[in-house]
């Protein structure tokens, strides 16, 4: 029983003799100087320090509550020893074991016997029905004297240990072994034993040294196989040696929680620009069903391929509630998860645009790196690599999965890339449909069933048209060419009406560049939607079907304009002009002064005149047309007469 107590423990207590809390007890202590004497107060060894006090200190109201805390504590010795007894024979072989149920059932007849006759003639007539002396059925029966009924089992089994009895070994020679095996380039036994006899033993003068296999027994026995190895395979493979945890997927619903991961495939595949490579193919799979819900095919595993394939699961099927996402730069990518506050990657800052998950607002979790335990799909990998790379319509462009696992045919040919698309799609779908799954969720259905069944009976949020343009990539700068204002992309042309206003202005173009033929989302620099732009099909020169049909969607469009401007244009011509008013009659205008010109080119004086006066201008004017009459020969020069003279 302990005798030393910290404050903390006394406080505990909940004395009535002394404070209830470490504070008021502290100063008890100080105004008692509790610590004065040695015997009964020292300062506590370990970590955090401070006093213990011995429970003779205390008052003899909180000596008899620790007294008691401590009696109730104790584990009843009856009880101690039945387990111990348990615990041994659970470590007996199945032969043993039978033996104890033999001696019970000598026991159980002794019982039945003692009650028509004395013990002492009830045990010799037991052990000659059990074919046992009468001093072994003695020994068994003081075994079982006192015991429970319930315990008896345990208390009768055998308690000989057999041979226990090892051959005696240096132990610096065995110290050299287990060194010499336990290390990462994994030794062979034999070689470590043979170093050790051959060359170490009689160098260092060790002995006695016991055979080969006694050391093998001893190693297995006294070192346990994950210390050996963690010892020479690491701890990635001790770490196997711990049973994986299993978790229980039916808490979810389909697309409450979906996981993500890319693969390289082990295929050759003729890209577009005719580059051979090994594609990856990005995956996401439904956590509760098992079920893909969105791939894409890629050079590598990168933030576009990431934000297709969610675009093709959000389209398809909604939105999740929850992400397990690997921790690669493309799914940790700030496009795809920015703004996330759990990524290993990156620094998460208040100026971080938000990634398409958050937008959308799914809880974005990251597995453990380097795990592949964490990832479901990861298992729906193995067998669609298996569906993928080595089904027929591959042979000749598997590569093996690794470079010591090359086929015979290695590098024959490459598949193009629109044909393994397809055929990716078909494993997929294959894969989905396939009966007899054995998780618990599916229960021997397929996990297209197993996600259909959950799906029709879930809430799923659905996300708008405007949430899936955002999911798609973006093409910035791209111009609106005159003179209709179509845009360019792959030479695929796009148009609509809309578009119009923006000849000659850069836009950004938000598409998918697997379906190029459907329409792209059209926004200005500055992110507003303007509209969602079909493509125009080219077709043949001579194709006069695909002419009358062009001619018609023309005609369609003007006559829609004609429709627009005659809606707007409410006033007619006649009735615009009707609403002018007449032009007004300005006077002619007048010189500030008038020269004089005779025949014959000679200028006489200038006649000036304020505006104001009426007949001075009309002289001037009178004046003006006489002499162009003369000039013009229509009428007699008069002579001018000096002023004074008579007319």
């Amino acid at each position: 029983m302990r005798e030393w107590l910290t404050v903390a423990e006394i406080v505990a207590l909940g004395s009535p003799a002394l404070p209830a809390s470490e504070k008021g007890l502290a100063l008890v202590i100080e105004r008692e100087d509790w610590r004065d004497d040695p015997r009964r107060a020292r300062e506590r060894e370990g970590r955090g320090g401070g006093w213990e006090y011995h429970v003779s200190r205390l008052p003899a109201e909180t000596q008899a509550r620790w007294l008691a805390q401590q009696q109730a504590a104790q584990p009843d010795p009856a009880q101690v020893r039945a387990q111990a007894e348990w615990d041994r024979y659970a470590r007996l072989p199945a032969k043993a074991k039978d033996e104890a149920l033999r001696r019970l059932s000598v026991i159980e007849r002794i019982e039945l016997l003692g009650q028509a006759m004395p013990l002492r003639a009830a045990v010799p007539l037991a052990a000659r029905e059990a074919g046992v002396s009468a001093s072994t059925v003695w020994t068994w029966h003081r075994c079982a004297t006192g015991v429970a009924r319930e315990h008896r089992l345990a208390a009768l089994a055998p308690r000989h240990a057999g041979r226990t009895a090892t051959a005696e070994c240096d132990d610096r020679a065995w110290q050299f072994l287990i060194r010499d095996y336990l290390r990462r380039e994994e030794p062979a036994f034999d070689a470590c034993y043979r170093r050790l006899v051959e060359e170490a033993a009689p160098a260092q003068g060790w002995g006695p040294i016991p055979s080969q296999k006694t050391l093998r027994r001893r190693l297995e026995r006294e070192i346990p196989r994950a210390a050996r190895v963690l010892a020479r395979e690491g701890v990635d493979a001790a770490k196997r040696t711990y049973p994986a945890q299993q978790r229980d997927r039916s808490v979810f619903h389909a697309m409450q929680a979906v996981n993500a991961d890319g693969h390289t495939l082990d295929v050759f595949v003729r890209m577009a620009d005719g580059k051979v490579e090994r594609p990856t193919l990005l995956a996401i799979q439904d956590v509760y069903s098992g079920m893909i819900v969105g791939w894409r095919l890629d050079r590598t595993e990168n933030w576009h391929a990431v934000r297709l394939a969610l675009a093709d699961m959000v389209t398809s099927y909604g939105i999740p509630e929850i992400a397990y996402m690997d921790n690669g730069r493309a799914f940790a990518s700030k496009w795809i998860s920015g703004g996330s506050k759990t990524r290993y990657k990156f620094k998460v800052r208040a100026e971080e645009p938000e990634g398409v998950l958050t937008r959308l607002g799914v809880q974005v979790r990251w597995v453990t790196p380097y795990h592949g335990q964490a990832k479901p799909v990861e298992r729906a990998f193995r067998d669609l690599a298996e569906n993928i790379a080595r089904h027929p319509a591959c042979a000749g462009a598997y590569t093996g999965r690794s470079p010591q696992h090359k086929p015979d045919n290695y590098g024959q040919r490459a598949i193009p890339i629109e044909e393994f698309e397809t055929h990716v799609g078909e494993q997929i779908a294959r894969h989905n449909r396939r009966e007899g799954r054995t998780s618990a969720t599916a229960r021997g259905r397929s996990f297209e069933q197993t996600f259909r069944e959950s799906y029709e009976r879930s809430l799923v949020r659905r996300a708008s048209p405007e949430q899936l343009r955002e999911l798609l990539l973006a093409a910035d700068g791209t111009t609106c060419r005159k003179p209709d204002g179509s845009v360019w992309l792959a030479q695929n042309r796009y148009w609509h009406a809309a578009l119009g206003d923006l000849v000659g202005r850069r836009v950004t173009v938000r598409f998918d560049p697997a379906a190029l033929f459907e329409p792209v989302a059209v926004y200005s620099l500055d992110g507003r939607f303007v509209c969602e732009a079909p493509c125009l099909e080219r077709t043949g020169f001579p194709d006069i079907e695909a002419g009358r049909a062009h001619a018609r969607k023309r005609n369609d469009y003007l006559r829609a304009l004609r429709e627009l401007r005659d809606r707007e244009l409410a006033l007619s011509v006649d009735d615009l002009a009707g609403m002018l008013p007449p032009p007004e009659q300005a006077p002619p205008p007048r010189p500030a002064a008038v020269r004089l010109v005779a025949a014959g080119g000679r200028t006489t004086r200038a006649v000036e005149a304020e505006p104001e006066d009426e007949q001075v201008w009309a002289g001037a004017e009178a004046f003006g047309r006489a002499v162009r009459a003369i000039e013009d020969g229509d009428a007699d020069v008069l002579p001018f007469r000096r002023r004074g003279e008579d007319s």
